[in-house]
């Protein structure tokens, strides 16, 4: 499931773009099917491995343009291993709410992004995930869980505190709410809990 619209924000070929806590790529692999020079950043070794594997695997079978790179990094948010004013394009989706220091976090982010180059943020919403927080203690105390909850102000504010200029923004995936309240219901790590997987299918459904 994406969750950047890349309709609004738009990655050409040849641009050198940050996936920052990449996860299982999916924000790495349109960008990647879309031509860009795609860097891949995570603190998973395991999912960096797997990312890797599977750009091989679309370049080989020619799901990318002739100027498409992929690579895949270890790295830290809060002091990643690249130059200044590298990347025309930054992905950071779902990620800020897992890092202690997000601010340093995001003043990483304006030193790697080249000036006027565009950055991408998603967050869960403060409601739906203010909800999950009450229904279960599990699903921000496992080990590498949501830290903080945001409000709009307070993500701008500190976007404008690392120096970025904040343009617009918009809300979706509001059927991935309910399953979340599910599962925080049941319990965070029971997948096989049948309503849990009934409202999987649906999401899936959704998706494809």
């Amino acid at each position: 499931m994406l969750t950047v619209d890349f309709r609004r924000f738009p990655v050409e070929p040849g641009d050198r773009l940050l996936d920052l806590g990449c996860g299982a790529g999916r924000h790495a692999f349109e960008a990647f099917r879309r031509g860009a020079q795609v860097t891949a950043c995570d603190a998973d070794e395991g999912e960096l491995r797997t990312v890797a594997s599977i750009a091989t695997a679309m370049e080989e079978a020619g799901e990318s343009p002739a100027l498409a790179q992929a690579v895949a990094v270890g790295g830290d948010a809060t002091a990643m291993p690249f130059g200044d004013g590298v990347f025309d394009r930054v992905i950071a989706a779902e990620v800020l709410e897992h890092i202690a220091d997000d601010q340093a976090a995001l003043h990483e982010i304006a030193r790697v992004l080249r000036p006027g180059g565009l950055l991408a943020v998603t967050v869960p919403a403060w409601l739906p995930e203010r909800v999950c927080w009450l229904l279960s203690d599990d699903y921000h105390n496992v080990p590498g869980g949501h830290v903080r909850i945001y409000t709009r102000p307070e993500l701008e504010a500190k976007l404008r505190r690392a120096g970025l200029t904040v343009g617009g923004h918009h809300h979706a995936h509001g059927l991935h709410s309910p399953y979340w309240w599910l599962k925080c219901a049941v319990g965070v790590a029971n997948d096989d809990h049948p309503l849990a997987r009934a409202y999987h299918r649906l999401l899936v459904w959704d998706i494809m």
